[in-house]
């Protein structure tokens, strides 16, 4: 039983430790301040009231909690040399980040499902979206991410590990088999079965099945306009399942042994960083409603500051 881990984190890059805080630093407070601006303006925009933005504002509220859940870690290590966290710690850390990432497959899925009522079925959006609905979604994705998390959590926790330094930039999963003294063939096919097959594959077709019907209705509208408006209401959530999905299929559908933790730390900073980062542009970018209310936002905060 090891009682304290050590983060290397970036020791190959010791020189450029503030170059690569500075970066983080900037980054991470982007990204919290985009998402917290998207959190504001899907509360108390009267326009942004449907069902769809009420899972956008959800999403940003992932993205804060996930990006902080790792980043700040990382600074500490960056500027101060002080990579040393106990074992608790670490598991706590590790409960959190793989709930966290469970939570957005699952709303990833829903979110899916909501553009699926609204293009598919327009008539009964209004009764199959209904605000409890959409809280029972939600609930039921938390109740699934947190059963899910506590299985990895549990499992490792009940691993002998030989090594207590992690070559990663926190705590998860691959990079703490790697330091366990026995065979991790339980835990690789849980990993690869559970969250692979049954989390992030279930969910993932589920989207795409969604997206099938999606396509094939707008497809039958025989309106340019119809059908411009019907995928620019999807094409934000296709982005930013596909950097999702992307960057944590890389991280996690492998065996151990094909695991190169120097690599990975890059693709890590991807998953963890940049994923909570593009959300609110992408999402701010590609859909008119969320700019026209940003624009409103900020034109009654300069006549607010301008009487004052």
């Amino acid at each position: 039983m090891i009682f304290e881990v050590i983060i290397l984190g970036f020791p190959e890059l010791t020189e450029k430790r503030l170059l690569l805080f500075g970066l983080m630093f900037n980054i991470y407070v982007m990204a919290l301040s985009g998402n917290l601006l998207i959190i504001i303006v899907t509360n108390l925009d009267a326009s942004l009231q449907s069902p769809m933005y009420f899972f956008l504002g959800y999403l940003s509220m992932l993205d804060i909690c996930y990006i902080s859940a790792t980043v700040p870690l990382m600074l500490v290590i960056l500027v101060s040399h002080h990579n040393h966290l106990s074992f608790s710690a670490c598991i706590v850390q590790l409960y959190m980040v793989v709930f966290l990432e469970g939570a957005e497959c699952f709303l990833l899925a829903i979110m899916a499902y909501d553009r699926y009522a609204a293009i598919c079925r327009p008539l009964h959006y209004s009764i199959i979206m209904k605000r409890g609905v959409c809280y029972k979604l939600l609930l039921g994705g938390i109740l699934c991410s947190l059963l899910h998390s506590m299985l990895h959590t549990t499992l490792i926790i009940r691993l002998p590990f030989c090594d207590n330094e992690i070559n990663h930039l926190f705590c998860d999963i691959p990079p703490l088999l790697k330091l366990s003294c026995v065979d991790t063939y339980l835990n690789e096919a849980i990993l690869f079965g559970v969250s692979a097959v049954f989390v992030g594959l279930g969910a993932l077709v589920y989207i795409l099945i969604s997206y099938v019907y999606i396509i094939l209705t707008i497809l039958k509208n025989t309106s340019n306009v119809g059908r411009r408006k019907m995928f620019s209401t999807c094409a934000a959530h296709i982005i930013i399942v596909n950097i999702f999905y992307g960057t944590g299929s890389f991280t996690y559908v492998r065996p151990k042994s094909s695991y190169s933790l120097e690599r990975d730390k890059l693709v890590s900073v991807i998953y963890n960083v940049a994923t909570p980062f593009l959300n609110p542009i992408v999402y701010s970018l590609r859909n008119s409603e969320v700019k026209r209310a940003l624009k409103n936002g900020c034109r009654k905060l300069f006549i607010y500051k301008g009487r004052v």
